[in-house]
Protein backbone atom coordinates (compact mmCIF):
# COMPACT_ATOMS: atom_id res chain seq x y z
CA UNK A 1 0.00 0.00 0.00
CA UNK A 2 2.60 2.61 0.83
CA UNK A 3 5.65 3.89 -0.97
CA UNK A 4 9.09 3.36 -0.06
CA UNK A 5 9.89 5.92 2.75
CA UNK A 6 13.36 5.07 2.81
CA UNK A 7 14.84 8.36 2.43
CA UNK A 8 17.31 6.99 -1.19
CA UNK A 9 14.18 5.99 -2.82
CA UNK A 10 13.88 7.16 -5.85
CA UNK A 11 11.40 10.12 -6.64
CA UNK A 12 8.09 9.08 -7.59
CA UNK A 13 6.82 8.80 -11.21
CA UNK A 14 6.72 12.60 -12.71
CA UNK A 15 2.98 14.30 -12.17
CA UNK A 16 1.80 17.39 -13.62
CA UNK A 17 0.24 20.39 -10.99
CA UNK A 18 -3.39 19.59 -11.88
CA UNK A 19 -2.98 16.09 -10.46
CA UNK A 20 -1.33 17.52 -7.62
CA UNK A 21 -4.09 20.06 -7.03
CA UNK A 22 -6.65 16.55 -6.73
CA UNK A 23 -5.19 15.87 -3.42
CA UNK A 24 -6.79 18.73 -0.63
CA UNK A 25 -3.96 19.16 1.83
CA UNK A 26 -5.16 21.41 5.14
CA UNK A 27 -4.01 22.28 8.27
CA UNK A 28 -6.05 21.76 11.36
CA UNK A 29 -5.51 21.59 15.32
CA UNK A 30 -5.75 18.32 17.37
CA UNK A 31 -8.52 18.56 19.60
CA UNK A 32 -8.67 14.76 21.14
CA UNK A 33 -6.26 12.15 21.66
CA UNK A 34 -7.63 8.68 22.57
CA UNK A 35 -5.50 5.06 22.43
CA UNK A 36 -6.84 2.64 19.95
CA UNK A 37 -5.85 -0.04 20.64
CA UNK A 38 -8.30 -2.17 18.07
CA UNK A 39 -5.10 -0.98 15.68
CA UNK A 40 -3.26 -3.38 13.87
CA UNK A 41 -0.14 -1.48 14.60
CA UNK A 42 -0.07 1.19 17.71
CA UNK A 43 -2.05 3.81 17.44
CA UNK A 44 -4.20 6.86 18.14
CA UNK A 45 -7.72 7.98 17.50
CA UNK A 46 -7.53 12.02 16.55
CA UNK A 47 -10.27 14.45 16.82
CA UNK A 48 -8.83 17.49 14.06
CA UNK A 49 -10.43 20.62 13.56
CA UNK A 50 -10.31 21.97 9.97
CA UNK A 51 -12.10 25.39 10.66
CA UNK A 52 -15.95 26.03 9.45
CA UNK A 53 -15.29 25.06 6.09
CA UNK A 54 -14.62 20.77 6.59
CA UNK A 55 -15.55 20.79 10.19
CA UNK A 56 -13.69 17.95 12.72
CA UNK A 57 -12.68 14.78 11.26
CA UNK A 58 -11.40 11.63 12.33
CA UNK A 59 -8.24 10.00 11.72
CA UNK A 60 -5.88 6.93 12.95
CA UNK A 61 -2.70 7.83 13.14
CA UNK A 62 0.53 5.41 13.76
CA UNK A 63 2.60 7.67 15.85
CA UNK A 64 2.84 6.26 19.52
CA UNK A 65 6.08 5.27 19.10
CA UNK A 66 6.89 9.36 18.73
CA UNK A 67 4.83 11.58 20.60
CA UNK A 68 2.62 11.02 23.85
CA UNK A 69 -1.24 12.14 23.93
CA UNK A 70 -0.85 15.00 26.27
CA UNK A 71 2.13 16.49 23.89
CA UNK A 72 -0.59 16.04 20.49
CA UNK A 73 -3.58 18.02 21.81
CA UNK A 74 -3.45 21.46 20.58
CA UNK A 75 -0.94 20.11 17.33
CA UNK A 76 -1.12 21.74 14.53
CA UNK A 77 -0.90 19.00 12.09
CA UNK A 78 -1.17 18.57 7.60
CA UNK A 79 -3.85 15.97 6.34
CA UNK A 80 -5.36 15.38 2.88
CA UNK A 81 -8.97 15.93 3.82
CA UNK A 82 -10.94 14.16 0.21
CA UNK A 83 -9.73 11.16 0.33
CA UNK A 84 -12.68 8.99 1.10
CA UNK A 85 -13.13 7.58 4.91
CA UNK A 86 -11.65 4.28 5.04
CA UNK A 87 -11.96 1.56 7.54
CA UNK A 88 -9.00 1.31 9.80
CA UNK A 89 -10.25 -1.85 12.88
CA UNK A 90 -13.74 -0.87 14.57
CA UNK A 91 -13.33 3.06 13.07
CA UNK A 92 -13.85 4.78 10.04
CA UNK A 93 -10.72 7.35 9.71
CA UNK A 94 -11.95 10.57 7.40
CA UNK A 95 -8.46 12.06 6.80
CA UNK A 96 -4.63 11.26 6.20
CA UNK A 97 -2.53 12.86 8.95
CA UNK A 98 0.84 13.14 7.08
CA UNK A 99 4.13 12.49 8.39
CA UNK A 100 8.00 11.87 7.39
CA UNK A 101 9.39 7.92 8.40
CA UNK A 102 12.30 9.43 11.14
CA UNK A 103 15.86 7.52 11.02
CA UNK A 104 13.87 4.30 12.56
CA UNK A 105 10.84 4.31 9.97
CA UNK A 106 8.31 5.81 12.75
CA UNK A 107 5.94 8.39 11.96
CA UNK A 108 7.26 12.37 12.44
CA UNK A 109 3.89 14.46 11.92
CA UNK A 110 4.19 17.05 9.47
CA UNK A 111 3.47 20.48 10.77
CA UNK A 112 3.52 24.49 9.81
CA UNK A 113 6.45 26.10 11.81
CA UNK A 114 4.16 28.78 12.97
CA UNK A 115 0.33 28.46 13.51
CA UNK A 116 -1.63 29.33 10.82
CA UNK A 117 -5.55 29.21 10.24
CA UNK A 118 -7.34 26.02 10.86
CA UNK A 119 -8.53 24.91 6.98
CA UNK A 120 -5.81 26.62 4.94
CA UNK A 121 -4.89 24.99 2.30
CA UNK A 122 -1.11 23.47 1.21
CA UNK A 123 0.49 25.16 -2.06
Amino acid sequence: MHLSHAPDAPAAEQTDFATFLKADIRVGTIVSVEPFPEARKPSYRLRIDFGPAIGEKKSSAQIVANYAPEDLEGRQVAAVVNFPPRQIGPMMSEVLTLGFADENGEVVLFQPDRPVPNGSRLF
